[in-house]
């Protein structure tokens, strides 16, 4: 861009209202049916609100780019809440596919870009720039689950996605590509066109579609059930069973589907008089925790059964099963322990067997958990396969913990009735494609690839099926339910098992994920999308195109690794229909950018192996990247922290700017993002409090300067301040504060090309970290002048002994310091005084009668604390009233609550600054009831 015309501020460079989007991002976490990420797994998934607030405030020109029309910072503040108010209605779950809200999203997308176009049209490249009629594209070189190019293409983006990883290009294929591709299409099976009402219905987006992906997969389904359904056999509740279980009698005489068989991995006993028996490494013997059920080992002889007992109470012998510690048991026949080590042996010697524990049947609205039966474990060994994933894994990946038993193929993590299922399933998916361009489709050439479409959609469903049907697979005693493999972003070894009948219309079923996935098809498309397996280091996709992407996790999730898990069922469905996809056994792994040591010869080389793919691929997106928009970057990598007098910084985080701003990038805004709605106690006194942090980056101008330490310190004294009132405008919380300041302090230290201190030597990041710190701690001091001298006073206390007692006369001498006395402010109802001890009120100490219209000596701690107390027994409600009670001292009073939890999160004092991070997150509300309370000719105060 030319030198005279700089690029306008986006909205994200300024302020945002990060807890409306936070509070989305958390509730969004509970939200299932519907959701995208129902389509398959990913993990660590960007929240879609998150998302599609962050893209929208990179492309909204904040107001005060445009002094023109706002003039004044009120008139600027007030059109930064009116786009506010638009991002907290778009964030909502139930606004994800409102056309009316996304809509105005859209229109205010289009006037920052006509307006920018305007004034870029002298620009020598404005007609391949700046074209009023067309919006830059979008791109996520590492587009992982697909989150972020889902929400540009919601706001009207043509979006590209790219990622090395072959299940994430399936993901993104199924999320981007293929909706748009085939929107408005009826559907083709043979039920949908024999149907009256298919010429006459309008099949509005990927309806059409997700009809197609429902009926095939039902087709596919039954036909796997036809096929090895007599592999998973009902249970006959005899008069026997009912005899010895009275809980069984309203099911005796019927035949029960199993849901589930809980399986024991076992070892040849240690004890040498028992050394011919399998003993079972058993977790637990608890069942389940609703219906107080737990199984109970009956042993005799040299063998040993177990039955199912019903008990009010379950003691913690059953709560241990045979485990006694960290990868140890205890042998059920003879008490010896069974050694880790020992496992290990046993299980590189191929030793390693199962035992069936119980069986888990479908009751009428309820689980019934029966004893095993020898004719159960007989069926579950019928099962034959002509094919395995016989691919070996790598045995030190991240998050790997399968490694020394003796299992190294994937195939090794499958029963034979598990791997007999899904090649069932990838067996049937050729019939299906066969099927589609046989049916004589109404428009082959719309309808070119359709058949491949569907297959990727059915694909999908055989991955969730998959999650379910390992032997890595937990049963929760709590939620009587199976998990999946990934309950966590790792595969830990698993001793007592669950598998799941994939024909009992519950978790694991074929069609149940069927039915999720067509839920969530409805919900896609939008302006085309393309998706393409690219590296990104080498990458030019990102030329002339806005930029928003989650890079991987320097050393926290192995993506290609866990993905195998994955890969080889869907290139088993798939290699024919996609081979250039598939062209390989294995995910890609040599390239992928995560820093796994054991991969690259020790912790160090995979670090810089790491960070010098990282600095690759962010020059890319620093060169390429469309000039008129930041670029934003998630950053949630685990942090290596150490503890200063100035704050916490963090290795990884400072390491991760250097790289930054080594490729070529300003930084300009860094934002917490969280979905977690509550702060937690461990969190205080960290920089690494959010779930991930969003940096806003541009591309370094040419005319770029050397300054000094002090020219940098100097220019952050001036731009800081105003930074954060804007910021606290927009009420963000105490506890994103210090992270959220770190933007424009470091859009100060990266508008130099660098700043020398007094020796002349580079600042480093940690140390620009560190005064950007001080320099907040200063401003946040200075606003102190706001409040009256009692408040300043207990402020001083506060950060010397917080709540706690001191010394009376050093408490008169601070007092003369704020001109003020210790009896005054005992009077002001701020402290107590006595025995020569002086002490801060705690807000459950004060009156609840308290009145600030008779207060003769109203002070800002004391309201604050008050309004701590209220809010805590009588909820914002209560605060609100409270609140309209004050007028313009209410809005000192939230300025002296950032101060405060500055201060305690320096002093580790997490109860307290939680108390005042949960007031000013509040305070939206807080005063949206205060004004419902308030004469009208009082609401100018608020």
């Amino acid at each position: 861009m030319p030198e005279n015309k700089p690029p306008k501020k986006k909205l994200i460079e300024v302020a945002l209202p990060l807890d409306a989007i936070n509070a989305a991002s958390a509730r969004e976490k509970s939200i299932r049916h519907g959701h995208p990420s129902t389509l398959h797994l990913w993990w660590a998934r960007r929240p879609l609100a998150a998302a599609r607030a962050v893209i929208f405030a990179q492309m909204v020109d904040d107001p005060s780019s445009h002094p023109d029309l706002f003039p004044t910072e009120e008139d600027q503040e007030k059109e930064r809440q009116r786009l506010f108010a638009l991002i907290e209605e778009l964030v909502k779950w139930e606004n994800t596919t409102n056309e009316k809200v996304l809509g105005a999203a859209r229109e205010e997308i289009w006037k920052s870009w006509r307006r920018t176009c305007a004034e870029n049209a002298d620009h020598p490249r404005a007609d391949e720039l700046f074209d009023p009629k067309r919006l830059p594209a979008f791109h996520d070189p590492f587009a992982g689950g697909g989150a972020l190019p889902l929400e540009a293409q919601r706001l009207g983006l043509e979006a590209y996605a790219s990622d090395l990883n072959p299940v994430a290009v399936l993901i993104n294929k199924a999320m981007i590509e293929i909706p748009p591709k085939f929107a408005g299409q009826p559907p083709v099976n043979p039920e949908a066109r024999a149907a009256a009402t298919l010429a006459t219905r309008k099949w509005k987006g990927a309806e059409g579609l997700a009809e197609d992906v429902r009926y095939y997969g039902k087709w596919m389904r039954d036909e796997a059930e036809k096929r090895i359904g007599h592999l998973y056999p009902k249970v006959e509740i005899t008069p026997e069973m009912v005899a010895e279980r009275p809980d069984l009698k309203p099911y005796g005489g019927r035949e029960l589907t199993v849901i589930a068989w809980l399986w024991a991995r076992t070892v040849r006993s240690p004890n040498p008089a028992f050394a011919d028996v399998e003993v079972p490494l058993v977790s637990t013997f608890v069942l389940s925790n609703k219906r107080k059920t737990f199984l109970e080992p009956i042993v005799e002889n040299r063998s040993y059964d177990f039955a199912v007992k019903l008990s009010e109470s379950v003691n913690n012998t059953a709560s241990k099963g045979t485990k006694l510690g960290r990868g140890s048991f205890s042998c059920l026949m003879s008490g010896a322990p069974i050694s880790s080590d020992y496992i290990k042996r046993e299980g590189m010697g191929g030793r390693l067997g199962k035992r069936l524990l119980a069986l888990v049947a479908a009751g009428d609205s309820e689980r019934i958990y029966l004893p095993p039966q020898q004719h159960a474990e007989r069926f579950a060994g019928l099962a034959h396969v002509d094919w395995k994933p016989e691919v070996e894994f790598f045995q030190q990946a991240l998050g790997f913990r399968i490694g020394g038993y003796g299992l190294s193929k994937w195939s090794d993590l499958f029963t034979d009735r598990q791997q007999l299922s899904l090649l069932a399933y990838t067996k049937l998916l050729a019939r299906v494609v066969e099927r589609i361009k046989q049916q004589g489709l109404p428009d082959p050439k719309s309808c070119h690839g359709y058949a491949e479409a569907v297959a990727i959609y059915l694909t999908l469903a055989i991955g969730k099926v998959t999650d379910y049907n390992s032997s890595l697979v937990l049963w929760s005693p709590s939620r009587d339910q199976a998990k999946t493999t990934f309950s966590r972003q790792a595969l830990p070894m698993i001793w007592d098992f669950c598998e799941v009948n994939v024909f009992a219309e519950a978790a694991g079923d074929f069609g149940v994920s069927i039915d999720g996935i067509t839920r969530a098809i409805r919900s896609l498309g939008g302006p085309r999308g393309h998706v393409v397996q690219l590296q990104a280091q080498a990458q030019t996709l990102s030329r002339r195109k806005i930029v928003s992407t989650d890079p991987p996790y320097f050393d926290n999730i192995g993506y290609a690794d866990l993905s195998d898990f994955f890969y080889v069922w869907h290139r088993r469905a798939l290699k024919d229909l996609f081979p250039e996809l598939y062209a390989t056994v294995a995910v890609p792994k040599k390239e992928e950018l995560v820093a796994t040591p054991s991969r690259h010869g020790g912790r160090k080389k995979a670090e810089e192996f790491f960070l010098d793919g990282m600095t690759q691929a962010m020059q890319q997106l620093s060169q390429h990247s469309h000039e008129a928009f930041p670029v934003t970057i998630y950053y949630a990598f685990k942090q290596s922290e150490t503890s200063t007098d100035s704050g916490t910084t963090s290795t990884g985080w400072e390491t991760f700017l250097e790289s930054l701003i080594s490729s070529g990038f300003a930084i300009s805004g860094t934002w917490p993002i969280r979905t977690e709605r509550k702060v937690r106690s461990r969190g205080i006194n960290s920089n690494a409090l959010a779930t991930s942090i969003v940096l806003v980056s541009r591309g370094q101008r040419a005319s770029s300067s050397t300054a000094t330490r002090r020219e940098f310190v100097a220019a952050l004294k001036v731009e800081l301040p105003h930074a954060l009132l804007r910021l606290q405008r927009s009420n963000i919380a105490p506890v994103d504060l210090a992270q959220s300041a770190i933007g424009p302090g470091m859009a100060v230290f990266t508008r130099y090309e660098k700043v020398l201190d007094a020796a002349g030597n580079t600042l480093s990041v940690r140390d620009a970290l560190a005064l950007i710190n001080e320099t907040l701690d200063e401003v946040l001091a200075e606003q102190e002048g706001d409040f009256d001298g009692d408040s300043r006073w207990a402020l001083a206390w506060f950060e010397q002994f917080g709540f706690e007692e001191g010394e009376y006369g050093v408490a008169e001498t601070l007092s003369k310091a704020k001109n003020t006395s210790v009896e005054g402010l005992a009077k002001a109802g701020i402290l107590t005084s006595s025995r020569g001890k002086v002490r801060l009120l705690r807000p459950e100490e004060l009156p609840a009668d308290w009145d600030p219209a008779t207060d003769l000596r109203l002070t800002t701690w004391e309201i604050v604390h008050h309004l701590v107390r209220v809010l805590d027994i009588g909820g914002e409600r209560a605060a609100g009233e409270l609140v309209s009670k004050l007028g313009s001292e209410a809005e000192t009073a939230r300025e002296l609550c950032y101060r405060l939890y500055t201060l305690c999160e320096r002093k580790k004092r997490a109860a307290e600054a939680l108390a005042y991070n949960s007031l000013v997150q509040s305070w939206p509300e807080i005063s949206r009831l205060a004004r419902e309370k308030k004469p009208a000719a009082q609401l100018e105060l608020l």
